[in-house]
């Protein structure tokens, strides 16, 4: 009897409290209930023109190229702040925007490190200026200013931002897309036109069953740390550790590498005697899956400089694998800037789903040069401009005009490449 006067009391007090779907506090102290965690529904359902998953360093310049176009947005990213390798991996070192002495890359990327860079009163490398080492014209940059200007710039766009969540199945409808995502104490369903994956991994690919290219071994992680002395961001690099066989594959290996970073720093520490001063808070992953694309592009390609029918953006970095026994860039020979190709971020055979970032569809060499931050930022742009005027449209990417996504590019101050 005592069980079954608790129970309705709780019933009760859950349905007299309960004021919307978010929570609230009343002028007269009361707390709200937001929804009953035993529920089968999903708390939040919302329907999109664009979904982009993943707010790393593709994703964030994908959605915000979206929701200036005016497609309603919505961003899902299972950490706390978007930027990715720039932000929660602690690179913000990003490279390279420029080739041979002028810039190659622009667009809503630069916007964001030159605006992060001048707020924080930093410095800019001379792109007239043909460095001795490609890393001289890398830019550093503030990450904790870079992470706010990107809020503020989604803000401004209209996208919506969903932290701590993720994709837990994802279905095809008559009329796009169906998604649900979870976080803790949220379930939230998405109906869209068009997915742009930006997981780094090409996660959402996988979930639907599309092709991805792996190789049994991958590169090194790296955790970033500082020893000794303080880290002053937008002034400095920070200490980097080698994590090898870091996988993010999943949850379970990325928390093993994590693992292993923070206890070999432990051991840095001890042995060196002196202070932790930074601790970045996760493993930066270099590589992971890869799309099978519409278009593969290969190391021959890259080092080439092939000019694609359907180039969308130029990219800019020496063949950079490492290994065990570290790293020997393989620069570019002068005057090659690769280009990436629209097709490449498309999976083979399928439909209103696009990938931007280091997943695009390339072989692992040519892959190596093509991860790097500023080539994502270019790749994020234009898929958020291919997936905007496709939802618009009713179309799938690739039945979209290359010359109206090519036109818009240069409209958002992308640089976009043309035929020597």
């Amino acid at each position: 009897m005592n069980s079954q006067k608790t129970s309705w009391n709780r019933r009760h007090f859950l349905q007299g409290s309960l004021l919307g779907a978010g929570a609230a506090i009343s002028s007269t102290g009361e707390t709200a209930v937001a929804a009953d965690p035993g529920a089968k529904e999903p708390e939040v359902v919302q329907s999109f023109d664009v979904l982009v998953v993943g707010g790393g360093t593709a994703g964030t310049v994908a959605a915000i190229q979206a929701g200036r176009l005016g497609a309603k947005t919505l961003i899902v990213e299972r950490g706390s702040q978007l930027g990715g390798t720039m932000t929660t991996g602690g690179v913000a070192f990003p490279g390279l925007f420029d080739a041979w002495g002028k810039q190659v890359i622009a667009g809503i990327g630069w916007e964001l490190v030159k605006e992060s860079v001048e707020m924080d009163e930093g410095e800019f490398p001379n792109f007239a200026k043909v460095p001795q080492r490609h890393w001289h014209n890398q830019i550093y940059t503030n990450q904790f200013l870079y992470a706010i200007l990107a809020e503020e710039k989604c803000a401004a766009a209209g996208v919506e931002i969903a932290y701590y969540e993720f994709p837990q199945a994802v279905e095809r409808t008559e009329q796009g897309w169906q998604i649900d995502c979870v976080g803790f104490g949220t379930r939230r369903r998405v109906t869209c036109r068009q997915i742009i994956d930006c997981t780094g991994g090409a996660e959402v690919v996988g979930m639907l069953g599309f092709p991805r290219l792996r190789e049994a071994e991958r590169q090194p992680g790296s955790f970033l740390y500082m020893l000794g002395e303080s880290h002053e961001p937008g002034r400095n690099q920070i200490h980097r550790l080698y994590v090898h066989g870091a996988d993010s594959t999943n949850s379970r290996t990325a928390t093993q590498a994590n693992l292993a970073g923070r206890k070999s720093i432990l051991e840095q520490v001890r042995q060196k005697k002196q202070r932790l001063m930074h601790l970045q808070p996760e493993t930066g992953f270099r590589e992971s899956y890869r799309i099978e694309g519409e278009t593969v592009v290969t190391v021959e390609d890259y080092v080439s400089g092939r000019f694609f029918d359907d180039a969308i953006s130029y990219a800019f970095y020496p063949v950079d694998l490492h290994t065990r026994d570290g790293v020997k860039p393989e620069p570019l020979k002068p005057g090659v800037v690769p280009t990436i190709p629209l097709r490449a971020l498309i999976p083979k055979g399928s439909r209103d789903l696009m990938v931007a970032g280091r997943c695009l569809g390339s072989d692992r060499l040519a892959n190596s040069g093509l991860r790097v931050q500023a080539a994502c930022m270019g790749m994020g742009q234009a898929a958020g401009v291919a997936a905007a005027l496709a939802a618009k449209q009713g179309k799938t990417p690739l039945e979209i005009p290359l010359a109206d996504i090519r036109d818009l590019l240069r409209e958002h101050g992308q640089i976009v490449p043309e035929r020597a």
